[in-house]
């Protein structure tokens, strides 16, 4: 009966180990290095984000690995966006995060990046030529 007992709790000790270690490893890090002043700042930052009125569309085909993202106006024209950059990265590690440089063609921002099946973030953010940013998260699932 020790053997017993003493192996099981061996089993669940082990695995929690194993667990917190790919926890801890796997851990991207911080948002952000104070959260109380970034909150002090995000209703500005929202509010000036919504007042430039854009929305985001995005897509990927992963027979070329073309990421295509677009601004849109309120009136549906392309938005001018002073530059962006974008990173493309799994949502729980950061080992896959890359941030691939885009060409601006016919009013989309075009590049070609190779994303494994899976789920993806990108996570956007473009200046206004004002030097109002606009920020935004959005998934992006991969079918294999």
């Amino acid at each position: 009966m020790l053997v017993f007992t003493v192996g099981a709790f061996g089993i669940i000790i082990a695995v929690n180990l194993l667990m917190a270690y790919k926890a801890i490893s796997t851990f991207p890090g911080l948002e952000v290095q104070n959260s109380y002043v970034a909150s002090q700042q995000f209703d500005a930052r929202r509010d000036a984000q919504k007042a430039l009125g854009w929305t985001m569309e995005h897509s990927y085909d992963p027979q070329t690995d073309h990421l295509s993202i677009a601004f849109v106006t309120k009136e549906g024209h392309a938005a001018p966006v002073a530059a962006m950059t974008v990173l493309v990265g799994r949502t729980t590690a950061a080992e896959d995060d890359q941030t691939p440089e885009f060409l601006y063609l016919n009013g989309r921002w075009e590049t070609r990046v190779a994303l494994e099946p899976g789920k993806w973030l990108l996570r956007v953010t473009a200046k206004a030529d004002d030097g109002t940013l606009f920020d935004q998260r959005v998934s992006l699932f991969v079918r294999g």
